[in-house]
């Protein structure tokens, strides 16, 4: 069952989700979230996943490596939240998950009926499938993804982009 979304009820606004990840597309979406939070009263909210697939050590050893991942997440959201106030004054949520990237993203909609808008990009300069991030949201099979998904195309510009917002 999907969830009814509060973006239109008093004290309640429509919030943009960004996945921030090390693609050079993501700087698109982010970019467009922003413009488009602007001109719809909105807010941005950038999420980063850390997969633990990637920390399957001991346990000090896993430990530290997840440390390091934090850190160079808020590292990252703390750059494009930057980026973000530059373009416009709205609000930004960053937040950071471990678990599945498409799992995280579908818990944190659940968790926050603000979110009204998933924003990706496509891939730059590629022409086979909409990307990794794009694909493994839509085999989400379980259950209808529960929110519009907008997919910018990874090699518009700036002016692009402000001119479709």
């Amino acid at each position: 069952m999907i969830m009814k979304r509060t973006i239109h009820d008093e004290g309640h606004f429509r919030k943009f989700l960004v996945i921030v990840d090390d693609t050079e597309e993501c700087d698109r979406a982010i970019t467009y979230a922003a413009y488009r939070a602007a001109a719809t009263n909105g807010a941005v909210v950038m999420m980063v996943a850390i997969e633990p697939a990637h920390f399957q050590h001991w346990l000090g050893v896993k430990e530290i490596m997840l440390a390091e991942a934090n850190d160079a997440a808020q590292e990252r959201l703390d750059q494009y939240k930057e980026q973000v106030e530059r373009i416009a004054t709205v609000p930004v949520e960053c937040v950071i998950r471990e678990g599945k990237v498409a799992e995280q993203i579908v818990s944190l909609i659940d968790e926050d009926e603000d979110i009204g808008i998933l924003v990706l990009a496509s891939a730059v300069g590629k022409k086979e499938g909409p990307g990794p991030l794009v694909s493994s949201i839509s085999s989400q099979s379980n259950r209808p993804f529960p929110i519009p998904v907008t997919i910018v195309p990874g090699d518009l510009s700036d002016e692009d982009i402000k001119a479709l917002c």
